[in-house]
């Protein structure tokens, strides 16, 4: 007699099975630890524009609060049909368009010598990048009494060892003496984006065209420059986005004097000096809108270089 065995049965699961959490749940949980940093940024930044663009609608002096009325689109109206602000509109163009081709024909001139190999490159390439490093305020300082001082600045200094001239070199050239000092900054920075630009380039491409007979100049044309041109645009725009911002230099140096005053000075004097609230809301939105549209291309040549890293690799 055989004794038969039955396999045992699981008792049936009892309760709901768990629910895996939706992708929508997941995505919030991923964001949660950023929302601090995301709330304090629109406090910090979002609510003061919104503020500033308010106030830009009103005509609103700070000695007359009582005074104060809705009056549209005047303000901007004003900034640019007035004659000075229209003139301070000009002087950030020109500023803004001598410093940065200045800054890039120089950081170009020094990325193509740092791009060599030679003893000691390591440090002249810190020695090179030293200047964007120092705070603006401090520069303009450096330049206004170290170099352009009448008496004892070191630029009169080696005018008169060899029996030169002793020019103010503030009030004579005011805009250049601004200019040279940013330039100055602005230059490693440039040096910086360019010189990553020429250590991407496809060395095989390079040698190849040296077999064929290239010269150094062809290569430059026909190669280098060609392959620098999205390094190039990176670098005007996000320049730009500085120096049409730029308060420091004016400030230190000219004191927006000898017309010198680009119109972030102007927003400043318009509200510290005139209590003009309304107008120089109005002047610094559309220095804020100038700076978007500058940024947004310059995100565009950031984004297309990615890319193209990307597909190389």
């Amino acid at each position: 007699m055989t004794a038969t065995t039955t396999a045992p049965v699981a008792a049936p699961q009892t309760g709901t099975p768990a629910r895996r959490p939706s992708a929508r749940l997941r995505a919030w949980a991923t964001r949660a630890p950023l929302l601090p940093a995301l709330i304090f940024m629109i406090v910090v930044t979002q609510l003061p524009f919104v503020a500033t663009l308010v106030i830009s609608f009103f005509d609103w002096n700070s000695l007359y609060p009582g005074a104060r009325h809705f009056t549209g689109l005047d303000n901007y109206q004003e900034v640019l049909t007035d004659a000075d602000l229209r003139h301070s509109v000009w002087t950030t163009v020109l500023l803004t368009v001598a410093v940065v081709l200045a800054s890039l024909v120089l950081g170009l001139v020094l990325a193509l010598l740092l791009d060599r190999r030679f003893r000691g490159r390591g440090i002249v390439r810190t020695l090179l990048i030293a200047p964007f490093l120092v705070v603006p305020v401090a520069a303009a300082l450096l330049w206004k009494h170290v170099l352009y001082n009448p008496e004892y600045g070191l630029l009169n200094g080696l005018l008169h060892y060899v029996g030169g001239p002793q020019p103010d070199w503030i009030s004579t050239a005011p805009l250049l003496a601004v200019e040279a000092s940013l330039v100055w900054q602005w230059t490693p920075f440039m040096m910086l984006i360019l010189l990553a630009g020429l250590q991407s380039r496809d060395h095989e491409q390079i040698e190849a065209a040296r077999v064929d007979g290239a010269s150094d100049w062809q290569i430059f044309v026909h190669l280098t420059l060609p392959h620098l041109r999205r390094y190039l645009e990176l670098g005007a725009l996000l320049g730009s986005i500085y120096i049409v911002q730029n308060f420091d230099a004016v400030f230190t140096i000219t004191s927006g004097g000898l017309g010198t005053a680009n119109l972030p000075y102007t927003v400043y004097q318009s509200f510290y000096q005139a209590h003009e609230n309304g107008l120089a809301s109005a002047a610094g939105v559309l220095v804020v809108i100038g700076s978007i549209v500058i940024a947004t291309f310059a995100l565009r040549v950031v984004s297309s270089l990615f890319r193209e890293e990307v597909s190389r690799a």
